[in-house]
């Protein structure tokens, strides 16, 4: 055991003062417990590979502290005590304002791991394929002279510019232009 000794009373005390602060955990984590939380343990997250007819696949854009700007793959982290099936639908409708027709069955499970940084650095991510129940809003749609955390775009292919960590979703995202080829 590292740092500070601490008796378990102490413990014990703190970890009543933050159930006391926290509340119901299914209804969420203050930002601040969150972030510490992550710093323990894995993260277990869903990904919404969202495919139209024609095999693209849309992503949106990401610009914050954590991962800088990007493109990445719609996902969420499960609650405490929630349904993947809840997350998913919660994600399509809260980053894309839609509903989503979505496989029962992850495509894959990955470990993704950001080695630099303890605070949100490590995620157990299931990928789900869906596809759109409704129809996206256009006053959302990405500009490449204005872009916006949460403008989405569909692409052909993995863009260059894919978050890093979501690197090992090239795969997938590749999967239609591949499955097209002659």
């Amino acid at each position: 055991m590292s740092g500070k000794s601490v008796s378990n009373t102490e413990i014990q005390q703190a970890i009543e003062t933050l159930q006391a602060a926290i509340g119901c955990a299914k209804n969420g984590l203050p930002e601040s417990v969150f972030l510490f939380v992550s710093s323990l343990t894995p993260m277990v997250n869903v990904d919404l590979l969202v495919r139209d007819p024609v095999g693209r696949t849309l992503l949106t854009w990401r610009d914050d502290d954590f991962y800088g700007p990007g493109w990445h793959i719609p996902g969420g982290i499960i609650r405490f005590k929630e349904r993947a099936a809840t997350r998913i639908a919660l994600v399509a409708a809260n980053e894309l304002g839609v509903r989503v027709n979505v496989q029962p069955t992850p495509l894959c499970t990955l470990e993704m791991f950001n080695i630099t940084r303890d605070v949100r650095g490590h995620f157990i991510s299931q990928l789900f394929a869906c596809t759109l129940a409704s129809e996206l809003d256009t006053a959302r749609h990405f500009k490449a002279d204005a872009p916006m955390h949460g403008d989405w775009a569909w692409h052909d292919v993995a863009p260059k510019n894919l978050l890093r960590v979501q690197e090992q979703y090239r795969f997938y995202i590749d999967a239609a232009s591949r499955l097209e080829s002659p």
